[in-house]
């Protein structure tokens, strides 16, 4: 069984940066394409960035693109999300993903296994 735990989240105030990693066990990481939700409070989940197997190819919603980088560490199992210039509006829980295929997460923004979600407070 994949498991997906999701770490680095907090307060910060607008303006700042934060770093979410997503720790995978159970599967060949390697194997999995990556993906970052988040969920705001009131609203559904949404795409945030997504990554493919090796990590040469990477995708954004548009909202973040130029302020968040995806990344991965296949040697690591880790699945990281870099954000920088943070809005109030980014606050959500954030959620990784993994799934076999890249296209499950870009065309029905949904994945295999999930995580249980750090939560990301942006105050102004």
């Amino acid at each position: 069984q994949v498991q997906l735990v999701e770490s680095g989240g907090g307060l910060v105030q607008a303006g700042g940066s934060l770093t979410l990693s997503c720790a995978v066990s159970g599967g060949t990481f390697s194997m999995y394409a990556m993906g970052w939700f988040r969920q705001a409070p009131g609203k559904e989940r949404e795409f945030a960035a997504a990554i493919s197997w090796k990590g040469g190819s990477t995708y954004y919603e548009d909202s973040v693109k130029g302020r968040f980088t995806i990344s991965r560490d296949n040697a690591k199992n880790t699945l990281y999300l870099q954000m920088n210039s943070l809005k109030p509006e980014d606050t959500a829980v954030y959620y990784c993903a993994a799934t076999t295929s890249l296209r499950t997460i870009l065309d029905n923004a949904a994945a295999e296994y999930w995580g249980q979600g750090t939560r990301v407070t942006v105050s102004s």
